[in-house]
């Protein structure tokens, strides 16, 4: 599958956030158990608003969404630290773009879909 601009601009937008959090900042997910479970409780979250509040998610690439959603949050507040409550859904929005790239956001995809 061939990326479109849009999905190669976003996939870049959220590779620069990504190194904004730091290396301090993925490292401390890496080895606190309780903001590995705080990153996932915000992953599902974000899952949620988009799939269930954006009409169409279903039909946009994930990295495009949640790029789009991470500038609307950084918007509102542009400093943050990877601890905070800004920063673990900026590390939620990382892993949820890393993981389904130019895929849409699916229900079937969530891990604790049942």
């Amino acid at each position: 599958m061939r990326a479109t601009w849009r999905e190669k601009n976003a996939r870049q937008w959220i590779s620069e956030l990504s190194d904004r959090i730091g290396v301090a900042g993925w490292a401390a997910l890496a080895v606190t158990p309780a903001l590995a479970a705080e990153v996932d409780q915000h992953g599902a979250a974000v899952r949620d608003i988009l799939l269930l509040g954006v009409e169409g998610a279903g039909a946009v690439a994930a990295v495009v969404l949640l790029a789009s959603y991470a500038r609307g949050l950084l918007d509102h507040s542009p400093d943050f630290s990877p601890t905070s409550w800004l920063g673990v859904r900026l590390m939620a929005i990382c892993q949820l773009a890393h993981a389904h790239d130019v895929r849409p956001l699916s229900v079937v995809d969530l891990p604790d879909a049942h």
